[in-house]
C-alpha cells in the first residue's frame, strides 16, 4: 500500500540568510519579455494572452538575497510517497519541490538529482535551486515559493488509499492552491492533481508551469512540428521541429546558446513531454488537456551555459535541462480566471521506453504508442474525474507549515477554501501587526527603532490604510500600497506626511528616494539615499554590525548601503559613495556582491588597478541576476583581455 513518511534529507546546502527589508518598489527585472517587432506576428490568443497584465512589480513579497555559496551538510524535512513501484521524496520547505522520483523495480532515477543545494538568482524574487520538479505559480518566472514553506499533510485518495496534500497563498496574485501526489498501489506513475482558485469577486490573472529537469544527455520529444524559439536576445518566433538552421534542437547538447523552446502542440493530439536516453529509456510526462503547453529549457554548450550549470551544482555533476507543461503555449502569457472560480488538471509522471532515435514522425509514434500501454490517454482522463471527487477533502495531521498569509486572508474576506485549510494557528509574527490593523484598526509602531516588517498591498487593505490613524509607519505602507496602484503622486504625498512626525526616518526616506529615481531626479534621489544611511547608522543599536550582531540591522544596512552606493555612483559623488562604503560592517563588505560593488567604486575612483586586483583575488557573487552581464562590463572598463571563464555568465550570442 501507499505510505507517507517523513524523512530527513542530508546534503551540502547554503544558507538562506536574511530576505532583503526593504520594500521591492522597482519595476520587475524580469528577463522573459517578448521584443515588440514579434508582437504583430503572433496568434490572437497568444498575443491577446502575452499582453494580458505581465507582472509588473515584486510587492508585497520580499526579495531574497541573502543566501551565500558556503555549502554545509544540513538536515532538510523531507516526506516520502511510496509505494510498491516509485518512491517521491518532497521538499515541503522548499516550495513542495519533488527531489527525486526513483523506479523502483528498474532502479533508476528519472529526474535530474542535484546533490547540492545551492540557491542563486533565478526566481521572481531571488532565491532559487535547481533540480526536480517545481511547481511554478503566479507569473513569468521561477516562483516566489520556490524556496518557502509549504503546507502539507494527508488527504484520502480515491482509491482508498492516501494521498500527500501540498498547499499553499500564491501572493503575488493572492490565490490559494493545491497540489496532490497520489501514488496507486501498483502504478508505475505518479499522479498530481492540481487547482489554483480564483475566491474573488474580479477575474485575476494566473499561470502555472510544471518544471521537470532531466540530465540533459537525452533526447526531448513532444509531438509538435513546430516550436516557438525564445532566447536571451528576447526575440520570439516560430522553428521547426525537430531540426533548424541545420540542427536537431531535441538533443539539448546541439544548443550553443541557452534557449526555450516552446512545442506548438496540435489540439487534437494527447498532451506528453518525454526526454530518454539513448538506450530509450527515461521520463514522461502527460496530463489532461487543461494543461496545454509543453516545452524544453536548454543551458546550451556556450561558456555562459556551461558556467551557469557549474554555478548551480558542483564540479564534476551532470548537467541537466528542462521539460516543462503549463496552461498555455509560453511562458509569456497569462490566463484569466474569472471571479470565484478555478482551473484544474491532473499530471502523470513515470518511466517509458521507446526508441529515441531516427525520422522524427516515426519516433514519436513509437514514444506516444508506448505510453499509451503503459498509461492509456482515457485512463489519465478517468483519474482525474476520480480525484476531483476528493480534491475538497479534509487534510489530516499536518505534516509541514507553510505561510500565514493565507490565514490573515481568509479571516480578512471569510472564504471557505474545503481542502485547502488556512487555520488561525499558521498565523506568525510577520502576519501579527496586520491582524491587530483588522481586528483594531490600527498598526502597530515597530519598537526599538526596529526595521518596518513586511507589507501589503492589495486593495481591501489599503483601505484599510487609507481610514487608519496616519501614524508614520501607517503613511509608510499606505504609500507603498498606493505606488503598487501606480498612484505615485500620492505615494509620495504619503510618505511625505509620514516624514513630518518620523523618529526613525530612513525607511520613509529610502521610498522617497526610488520615487525620484523612478522620476528621473538622479541628483536628489542620492541626496535622499545620503540621508537615509546617516539616519540608519544613528538609529543602528550598539553591536548590530558584524557576523554576531544583528541579523536584521545587518540585513538592512547592506540592502540600504548597495542602494545608497549605486546611487551616488550614478551622479558621480565617488567621495560620498566611499563614505557610505566604510561604514558597512566587515562582514558585508567581504561579500562577493560588495566585492563587485567595491570594483565598481574603485573603477570610479579612477584606482584601476587595485580594481583589477579583486578580480585577480577572485570573488562570486551569490546573488547574481539570470542574464546579469555586470561582471563582464566592469571587467571590460579595466582590461582589453578576455573575460576570465569563471566570470563568464553571457546568455545570449554577443552582439545581441
Amino acid at each position: 500500500m501507499t505510505t507517507i513518511r517523513r524523512e530527513v534529507l542530508t546534503l551540502p546546502a547554503a544558507r538562506l540568510g536574511a530576505d532583503n527589508p526593504l520594500p521591492p518598489l522597482r519595476p520587475l527585472d524580469e528577463a522573459h519579455r517578448i521584443d515588440d517587432r514579434d508582437r504583430a506576428g503572433l496568434p490572437r490568443d497568444m498575443a491577446r494572452q502575452v499582453g494580458y497584465e505581465p507582472l509588473r512589480s515584486l510587492l508585497p513579497v520580499p526579495v531574497r538575497d541573502g543566501y551565500d555559496r558556503g555549502r554545509e551538510p544540513r538536515g532538510l524535512e523531507a516526506l516520502v510517497i511510496e509505494n510498491d513501484r516509485l518512491r517521491a521524496t518532497v521538499l515541503p520547505a522548499l516550495g513542495g519541490r519533488i527531489a527525486s522520483l526513483h523506479h523502483k523495480p528498474t532502479d533508476r532515477e528519472l529526474l535530474y538529482v542535484n546533490p547540492v543545494l545551492q540557491p542563486a538568482n533565478f526566481a521572481l524574487n531571488g532565491a532559487w535551486f535547481s533540480g526536480g520538479i517545481e511547481w511554478n505559480i503566479g507569473a513569468t518566472g521561477h516562483t516566489t515559493l520556490s524556496c518557502s514553506p509549504v503546507h502539507a499533510a494527508p488527504v484520502p485518495a480515491p482509491d482508498g488509499g492516501r494521498m500527500l496534500r501540498l498547499w499553499e497563498w500564491e501572493r503575488l496574485r493572492d490565490l490559494p492552491f493545491q497540489v496532490d501526489l497520489w501514488l496507486p498501489e501498483g502504478s508505475d506513475f505518479l499522479y498530481v492533481g492540481a487547482r489554483i482558485r480564483n475566491p474573488h469577486e474580479r477575474p485575476v490573472p494566473t499561470y502555472w508551469w510544471s518544471n521537470i529537469a532531466v540530465p540533459e544527455d537525452r533526447r526531448v520529444l513532444a509531438p509538435a512540428d513546430e516550436a516557438w524559439h525564445f532566447g536571451y536576445e528576447r526575440r520570439l518566433r516560430s522553428v521547426p521541429v525537430p531540426a533548424y538552421d541545420g540542427v536537431d534542437r531535441t538533443y539539448p547538447l546541439n544548443s550553443t546558446y541557452a534557449a526555450d523552446y516552446f512545442y506548438e502542440v496540435p489540439d487534437v493530439r494527447r498532451r506528453w513531454i518525454a526526454a530518454l536516453d539513448e538506450h530509450g529509456h527515461g521520463l514522461v510526462q502527460t496530463s489532461t488537456d487543461v494543461l496545454r503547453g509543453r516545452k524544453l529549457f536548454v543551458w546550451g554548450t556556450g561558456p555562459g551555459g556551461r558556467r551557469w550549470q557549474e554555478w548551480l551544482t558542483e564540479p564534476g555533476t551532470g548537467g541537466y535541462c528542462e521539460i516543462q507543461a503549463g496552461l498555455v503555449r509560453t511562458q509569456l502569457e497569462h490566463v484569466k480566471l474569472e471571479a470565484e472560480s478555478e482551473v484544474s488538471w491532473l499530471e502523470a509522471y513515470g518511466p517509458l521506453d521507446a526508441s529515441p532515435d531516427g525520422d522524427w514522425h516515426t519516433v514519436l509514434r513509437g514514444a506516444e504508442d508506448r505510453l499509451e500501454t503503459a498509461l492509456p490517454r482515457a485512463d489519465v482522463d478517468a483519474a482525474y474525474e476520480a480525484w476531483r471527487t476528493c480534491a475538497d477533502a479534509e487534510p489530516g495531521e499536518r505534516l509541514a507549515t507553510g505561510s500565514g498569509w493565507g490565514a490573515l486572508e481568509v479571516l480578512r474576506a471569510g472564504w471557505k477554501l474545503p481542502g485547502t485549510p488556512f487555520d488561525e494557528d499558521t498565523l506568525q509574527d510577520e502576519q501579527q501587526p496586520w491582524l491587530r490593523l483588522l481586528r483594531a484598526g490600527s498598526l502597530p509602531e515597530p519598537e526599538h527603532h526596529e526595521p518596518p516588517g513586511g507589507t501589503l498591498v492589495a486593495r481591501p487593505w489599503r483601505d484599510m490604510l487609507e481610514t487608519t490613524a496616519a501614524t508614520p509607519v501607517a503613511e509608510y505602507h499606505l504609500g507603498i500600497a498606493q505606488w503598487h496602484g501606480d498612484d505615485r503622486a500620492q505615494a509620495v504625498r504619503s510618505w511625505e506626511r509620514g516624514l513630518k512626525t518620523a523618529a526613525d526616518r530612513w525607511p520613509l526616506l529610502r521610498c522617497l528616494a526610488v520615487a525620484d529615481q523612478e522620476g528621473g531626479h538622479h541628483e536628489r534621489a542620492a541626496d535622499q539615499y545620503a540621508e537615509a544611511f546617516d539616519d540608519l547608522c544613528a538609529r543602528r543599536p550598539d553591536g548590530a554590525d558584524g557576523a554576531g550582531g544583528d541579523a536584521r540591522w545587518t540585513a538592512v544596512a547592506a540592502a540600504l548601503g548597495r542602494e545608497a552606493i549605486e546611487a551616488l555612483l550614478g551622479v558621480r559623488r565617488t567621495a560620498d559613495a566611499r563614505a557610505v562604503w566604510e561604514r558597512l560592517d566587515p562582514t558585508t563588505r567581504a561579500r562577493g556582491r560588495f566585492r563587485l560593488t567595491e570594483g565598481e567604486l574603485l573603477a570610479a575612483e579612477g584606482r584601476r588597478e587595485q580594481a583589477r586586483a579583486l578580480f585577480d583575488e577572485g570573488f562570486e557573487v551569490a546573488d547574481l541576476r539570470e542574464g546579469a552581464e555586470s561582471i563582464g562590463l566592469l571587467w571590460a572598463r579595466l582590461s582589453d583581455e578576455p573575460l576570465p571563464a569563471r566570470h563568464d555568465f553571457r546568455m545570449r550570442p554577443d552582439g545581441r
